[in-house]
């Protein structure tokens, strides 16, 4: 049976962690945000869609850390394709730190056929940005702890262009139209995907994701970005190159979500990252 808590925002609720769900091993067992709501409301995150049933809410996912898949699926295979394979990997919840109503600070082991491979520190914390918006801040420290090299890679690294993705993922729900998608300045998504911006807006209907990187190593992450086929947004860890990391190294990311009711347009979504950045 899974296990859960809730997430609280000045008070209001505004999400659920499932910290121990209850998954198939195809689809890579991890702990992740679902739903996540609007200070109104609305649902911005999706579970286990029909279209692809390993996109879990919002959380943390990478399709190939030394050849093993944490993403959930198919795993794309060079000469092959994406081919199915029993290499899932699990993210266990080992404790956590810290735990209140608008936060919590946890422990994760990241683990395979032939032990752990990662360890993951994981700090989420929602921040009120007054009536209508609220920011999540998520940040995960990933440490080799396999004690030699190790490197972390994604479908496009191993031969499918623009399959960039793994990292921190954010699975939007599917409406009757396409949500906009825009940074500062590019608009839709042959525009923003694969490329760099301090900040990136998804907008639906009635409700705007806006995705910052908080420090200065996340901006550095190209953005993986869907409409078409589906709505989502991840901060690509492994766009064009594999991620190398030696024995006891540590990765530390931190992206800041500004979860907003209404349609916002460039400007309303500029001041609210600054207002998250900076609250």
């Amino acid at each position: 049976m899974s296990q859960s808590l809730l997430l609280r925002c000045a008070g209001r609720p505004v999400g659920r962690y499932l910290f121990r769900p209850d998954l198939a091993p195809r689809l890579s067992p991890r702990p992740y945000l679902h739903p996540l709501t609007t200070l109104g409301g609305l649902r911005v995150t999706e579970e286990m869609p029909g279209d692809h049933l390993h996109h879990l809410g919002a959380g943390v996912a990478v399709p190939d850390v030394a050849g093993r898949n944490f993403w959930g699926g198919r795993t794309y295979v060079r000469g092959q394709g994406s081919t199915e394979l029993d290499n899932h990997g699990i993210q266990r919840h080992t404790g956590w730190k810290l735990r209140d109503p608008d936060g919590f600070v946890e422990e994760l082991a990241w683990t395979a056929e032939a032990g752990e491979l990662l360890r993951e520190h994981r700090t989420v914390a929602a921040t009120p940005l007054g009536t209508d918006a609220w920011a999540l801040d998520f940040t995960f420290s990933l440490t080799n702890t396999t004690g030699g090299a190790l490197s972390i890679g994604s479908p496009a690294t191993n031969g499918r262009p623009g399959a960039g993705y793994g990292g921190f993922f954010w699975r939007a729900p599917k409406e009757t139209g396409r949500p906009a998608v825009f940074t500062a300045d590019a608009d839709g998504e042959d525009a923003v995907h694969g490329h760099r911006a301090d900040w990136l807006a998804l907008a639906g209907d009635g409700w705007t994701l806006v995705f910052a990187g908080a420090n200065g190593e996340t901006r550095k992450d190209p953005w993986f970005v869907r409409t078409e086929e589906y709505p989502g947004v991840g901060s690509s860890l492994a766009w064009d190159e594999r991620v190398e990391m030696a024995a006891g190294e540590t990765l530390v990311r931190r992206i800041l979500t500004v979860v907003a009711d209404g349609r916002l347009g460039r400007d309303a979504a500029a001041a609210l990252v600054r207002k998250a950045v900076g609250a």
